[in-house]
C-alpha cells in the first residue's frame, strides 16, 4: 500500500507538509515532503508559538525532503525536531546552505533568543542535512519489501527550488509521486524555467495561481517602471514589503535592468533613474541577496551572461544595505521627514513583521507615499488588509494599533515567484501520460476550484481531489 496524507497547505497557502507512506500497519514507513510554518488565516491558526507544535504522528517518519526554504516550507522543522525526528533532511545543494540561515531568523522570532540553544538547534540541523544534485536520484531506504528513492528536479521558484520524484516500492507494486513544491513562473528572471517530469503516475501539485495568469515579464517590466515613476513623482517613498528569498533579488535584477536602460531619464521631477537610491532593509534578505550572487552557476543563461559583460544585477551602485537596528530606525524617521524619492524594500513580505511594520506605521498616513505590493498576501495578514482596505481609505492594525491608510497602494502581482494557472497546466500536460490522480493543495480555495475545473475538463481520464 502506497498512500498520500497531508498535514498542511490544504486550507490556505501556507503550513506545506505533505506524507508518503508506505505499507501500512506498525510496519509502515513514512516520508514527509516540507514542513512549513502557517501563516494567516490558513488552518485557523495564527502563527504565534503555541501554533506550532507537529499534531500528527511521526514514529514512522524515516526522512524529511526540502522542496525550498520559504518559511512556509520549512518553519516547522525546529518543533519536528523537538518531537522525536532523527531521520536525514533531504534538498537541493542550494537549499542546504540557506535552510539554516532561514531557520536561524525564524528561531530568533518565533522560538527563543538564547544564543546557545539557537546554535545547538542549527548544528543539529546541519548535521541531519543531506544536500543531493538536481537530476540525481538519492535512495532513501531499501528494504526487501519496500524502498523509495527521490529525485530532485530545478522547480524555478526561488534559488535552490526542487520538484521531488518519488520512486515508492512495497512488494509487487511500484509508483512514480511526485510533489510540485512551489513551481515558478517561466519568465521569471535569475533561474531556469521548470521543465516537466518525465513520468508521474500520480502528482500533489501547488495552485496559489490555480485561478489566473501573470503578465508577460515584459509587461510587469514597464508597468514596475510605470508604477515607481508616477509614486515618486511627489518627492515620496515607495515602500515594498519584501520576501527575504526569490522576491527581493528578482526585483532588484528588474531595477537594475531598468537604471541600465533609462540611466539619464526621469524617474521623478528631482531625480534620474541612474540616481534613484534604493534601499534593502532586511538582514535576511540582503545575506540571501550575498548568498545568491555566490552560486551565480545556478542562475540562468541571462542573467549569466549579464555578469560576463561586467554588470552586477544583485550589487550595483544606487544600492543601500541596512543592517543594524539603529541604522534602521535613522533611516526610517529621516524618509518619514524627507521628501527624498526612494525604493525601500524591507521585510516581511506579508507585513505580518519585520522592519516594514516600522515604515508601515511612520509612512501610511502620508499621501505622498506609496506601498507596492509584488507578492502573494494570504487571508487574515496586515499585507492583505492594506491591498484591500487602503484603497478606499481604510485602516490597518499593527501591533495591536490601528493606522490610517492614506497612502496609495499599488499591486504589481506579474513579481510573484508562482507560475500561473496557464503555466500550471503546461506542467502538467507536458508529462507524457497523464497522471491517473492528481492532488491540488496549496491555494486558496477558489484557486484551487477554478485550477480543478481546469485539470478536470483537460484530463478527464485523470481522478482530481482536492484533499480537505
Amino acid at each position: 500500500m502506497i498512500s498520500i496524507s497531508h498535514h498542511g497547505a490544504t486550507n490556505g497557502v501556507t503550513g506545506s507538509c505533505h506524507e508518503l507512506t508506505l505499507g501500512s500497519g506498525a510496519r509502515k514507513s513514512g516520508t514527509l515532503i516540507d514542513c512549513g510554518l502557517f501563516q494567516g488565516q490558513d488552518e485557523g491558526r495564527g502563527a504565534s508559538a503555541s501554533d506550532l507544535s507537529i499534531d500528527f504522528p511521526i514514529d514512522h517518519i524515516r526522512a524529511l525532503v526540502v522542496t525550498h526554504v520559504h518559511i512556509d516550507h520549512v518553519g516547522r522543522i525546529p518543533y519536528l525536531l523537538a518531537a522525536g525526528f532523527e531521520g536525514p533532511i533531504i534538498c537541493s545543494e542550494p537549499s542546504a546552505i540557506m535552510l539554516p540561515e532561514i531557520l536561524e531568523d525564524a528561531l530568533k522570532i518565533g522560538f527563543t533568543r538564547d544564543r546557545q540553544l539557537i546554535e545547538r538547534v542549527l548544528g543539529l540541523i546541519r548535521s541531519r542535512l543531506v544536500p543531493v544534485p538536481y537530476g540525481q536520484w538519492h535512495s532513501v531506504f531499501n528494504e526487501e519489501d519496500r524502498s523509495l528513492s527521490v529525485r530532485l528536479q530545478r522547480a524555478g521558484h526561488i534559488l535552490g527550488s526542487a520538484y521531488v520524484e518519488c520512486d515508492a516500492r512495497v512488494g509487487d507494486s511500484e509508483e512514480r509521486i511526485v510533489f510540485s513544491g512551489d513551481l515558478g513562473a517561466p519568465h521569471a528572471p535569475l533561474l531556469p524555467a521548470p521543465e516537466s517530469p518525465e513520468r508521474a503516475d500520480r502528482l500533489v501539485i501547488e495552485s496559489t495561481y490555480g485561478d489566473k495568469d501573470h503578465e508577460d515579464r515584459q509587461t510587469r517590466r514597464y508597468r514596475l517602471k510605470a508604477v515607481l515613476e508616477h509614486a515618486l513623482e511627489d518627492g515620496g517613498a515607495v515602500l515594498v514589503p519584501a520576501f527575504s528569498i526569490g522576491r527581493t533579488q528578482e526585483l532588484l535584477y528588474e531595477i537594475e535592468s531598468l537604471i541600465h536602460e533609462f540611466g539619464d531619464k526621469p524617474v521623478s521631477p528631482s531625480v534620474v533613474w541612474q540616481d534613484l537610491e534604493i534601499v534593502v532593509d532586511s538582514p535576511l534578505a540582503a545575506e540571501f541577496t550575498r548568498i545568491y550572487q555566490d552560486l551565480k552557476p545556478y542562475w540562468d543563461a541571462e542573467a549569466t551572461e549579464l555578469v560576463t559583460q561586467g554588470r552586477h544585477p544583485l550589487s550595483f551602485e544606487q544600492l543601500t544595505v541596512i543592517n543594524s537596528h539603529e541604522d534602521h530606525l535613522n533611516a526610517v524617521d529621516y524618509l518619514a521627514r524627507s521628501h527624498r524619492p526612494c525604493v525601500v524594500l524591507a521585510g516581511s513580505g506579508m507585513c505580518a513583521g519585520g522592519r516594514v511594520v516600522n515604515y508601515l506605521k511612520a509612512m501610511l498616513g502620508e499621501e505622498r507615499n506609496d506601498v507596492l505590493f509584488v507578492g502573494y498576501q494570504a487571508a487574515g495578514t496586515p499585507g492583505r488588509d492594506i491591498l484591500t482596505y487602503g484603497p478606499r481609505g481604510g485602516w490597518v492594525e499593527l501591533d495591536d494599533e490601528r493606522y490610517e491608510i492614506r497612502a496609495r497602494v499599488h499591486q504589481v502581482g506579474g513579481y510573484s515567484a508562482h507560475a500561473g494557472q496557464s503555466d500550471l497546466v503546461r506542467f502538467v500536460q507536458g508529462i507524457p501520460e497523464t497522471p491517473s490522480e492528481i492532488r491540488v493543495v496549496h491555494g486558496d480555495g477558489d484557486a484551487k476550484a477554478a485550477f480543478r475545473g481546469m485539470l478536470e475538463s483537460l484530463f478527464p481520464q485523470a481522478r482530481v481531489l482536492v484533499p480537505g
